[in-house]
């Protein structure tokens, strides 16, 4: 006997084999998903067939040395004035939401009045 899962009452149920061996979500000959839109390699291929470098100029090399320079700036506030913004507002956001946590919790912790 052939064995399926029911999605409605959660168990094993009887089936027969066809559907046994297809269930749903699963069944044979769908079509293939189509191909990335964007599925573009980063290397360019000239007409000749050699290899041409990269598109772009190699960053990593200057942002390492910016953002390991020793002069006691935290990594996260290196970036600059937006950086120092976004550290400010989140540590603000952050203290003003533990505070009022504190506030609705105690005011859940008073009985109230009849």
């Amino acid at each position: 006997m052939y064995y399926k899962f029911s999605g409605f009452t959660q168990k094993l149920t009887g089936a027969a084999p066809a559907t046994a061996y297809s269930p749903q979500g699963l069944k044979p000959g769908l079509p293939e998903p189509p191909t990335m839109i964007f599925a573009t390699p980063t290397k360019v291929v000239s007409e000749s067939g050699a290899v041409v470098e990269y598109l772009g100029t190699n960053k990593v090399p200057e942002l390492q040395r910016f953002f390991q320079r020793a002069d006691g700036t935290p990594v996260h506030l290196k970036g600059g004035y937006a950086d120092k913004l976004l550290y400010r507002t989140t540590m603000a956001l952050t203290v003003g939401g533990v505070m009022y946590c504190l506030m609705a919790l105690y005011m859940a912790a008073q009985p109230k009045k009849n």
